[in-house]
């Protein structure tokens, strides 16, 4: 992926090894974080309570779990360079500048997110931000919450590596602040109160499908004006997308598929959405909620 020497947004806030919140349960605190913002690339819940109960049993209150964790496979340069932070705010200008030109487009501004970096854990407008859960956007405070460790997990435990998968994620969330801006996530949101559980599961995922489409209008149009895609590229993005499909978490993590548990979509659907995106570069071809078949 071409970025090197482009623009970096000013919207990235680095809290990497800073003290972080103190995680509660007892006051729903946590548990509201993994309910509403549940993992957009495969967060585990267990795994979240058991760093939280961990926490709780020897990690002094408001201490970051762990280490910073490294991302990209380049280490950081012996001159300090942060390379990584360098990468995703070079990416998240990307997105500010396509997205910037689609809302002059339809006679809107856009609003521009902030993306904090943390490690371990950290607060948000929507409750703990915790390394468990993965990346997040928190509509509250319009901001993406992003734990540079994952995008290691990304390549080591699901098997896609290379930049522009982790641009894709990027792309991913700040997609779903386009449909904040959009009026889209609160009529979801509406909605899902008002249906069975597994209507609402099916809102969710036709909302992520949705993100998945934004995140190809992004890179369609980023490399139309600027050239970012380079060979291997779209795979990556494709891996990335196909390894975190619900489907394929499910089957790894139970041995078998509950499809009326889906939130995020099939990986074969996430395919699709995030393909079509990128092949057309079209806003009005993304409408997953009036699409019969997804």
């Amino acid at each position: 992926m071409q970025w090197q020497g482009q623009r970096e947004s000013e919207n990235v806030e680095d809290r990497r090894g800073m003290p972080g919140p103190p995680i509660l349960i007892g006051g729903g605190l946590g548990t509201v974080a993994i309910i509403i913002l549940v993992a957009l690339l495969g967060g585990d819940p267990i795994a979240f309570l058991q760093q939280v109960q961990n926490a709780q049993q020897g990690q002094p209150p408001g201490q970051p779990v762990g280490p910073p964790q490294p991302g990209l496979d380049e280490p950081d340069r012996p001159d300090g360079h942060d390379v990584l932070k360098e990468f995703v705010s070079v990416v998240l200008a990307d997105t500010e500048d396509v997205w910037d030109d689609v809302f002059r487009e339809m006679g809107r501004t856009y609003r521009k997110p902030r993306l904090v970096l943390y490690s371990g854990h950290t607060g948000s407008g929507c409750g703990v931000a915790d390394s468990a859960i993965g990346p997040f956007y928190c509509p509250v405070d319009e901001t993406v919450y992003l734990d540079l460790g994952f995008f290691a997990e990304l390549r080591d435990r699901f098997g896609a590596p290379g930049e522009f998968a982790q641009a894709y994620v990027i792309a991913h969330e700040v997609g779903h602040h386009v449909q904040k801006l959009l009026g889209t996530m609160e009529k979801v949101d509406a909605r899902r109160r008002l249906v069975s559980k597994t209507e609402s599961n099916h809102l969710s995922v036709r909302l992520e499908l949705q993100a998945d489409f934004l995140a190809g209008v992004w890179a369609n149009r980023a490399d139309r004006s600027k050239h970012i895609i380079e060979g291997g590229d779209v795979e990556a993005a494709l891996r990335a997308a196909a390894a975190i499909g619900d489907d394929r978490l499910q089957r790894q993590a139970r041995g078998f598929v509950v499809p009326d548990s889906f939130t995020h979509g099939s990986s074969a659907q996430r395919i699709h959405w995030f393909r079509l995106g990128l092949e057309t570069g079209d806003l009005k071809r993304g409408d997953t909620f009036s699409a019969g078949g997804l």
